[in-house]
């Protein structure tokens, strides 16, 4: 509680009724300091380069299940590298044996097509069919034709 000494003939103590901010604005700092570490460590850490795509987005479940094939045609399931012998595994471990999970599947824009169809067989070799081709939201050039081909592909 708040006072100001006032001089006053009675000499009472009067009270002010006035919010003490400070205490509120430390709080709200510490929170967009903790936001601030917290929100890189949500996002994926696998660097890299994805091609554009003018289609329209799809809508994402909740936790999707992403498929890295990066620039040195390594695997990746969600952040860890995954090497090809065991690869079958580990995506049984991750998607809990499901074999109707969707597979978000995204290349490096450096990988060729066949490398990308490689990837997409030991998907199909280990079971799973619905997979997601992942790209960067592109605006559509005025003048471009219109794509052919748009969003997720299943093989």
């Amino acid at each position: 509680m708040g006072s100001r000494i006032r001089q006053a003939m009675d000499d009472d103590i009067e009270e002010s009724h006035e919010i003490n901010v400070t205490p509120f604005i430390d709080v709200i700092l510490v929170l967009l300091i903790i936001f601030m570490v917290a929100a890189p460590l949500a996002t994926v850490d696998v660097n890299v380069d994805l091609p554009g795509s003018t289609a329209t987005p799809a809508p994402r479940p909740e936790t999707p299940l992403f498929l890295t094939l990066k620039d040195d045609l390594t695997l990746a399931i969600g952040n860890d590298t995954v090497p090809r012998p065991v690869f079958a595994a580990t995506l049984d471990g991750k998607t809990k044996g499901d074999k109707q999970t969707r597979i978000f599947l995204r290349a490096d824009k450096a990988v060729a097509y066949g490398d990308l169809m490689e990837a997409m067989n030991l998907l199909r070799g280990a079971g799973y069919l619905k997979i997601a081709l992942v790209g960067l939201e592109t605006v559509p050039a005025a003048d471009a034709p219109a794509p052919a081909a748009t969003g997720a592909a299943a093989p």
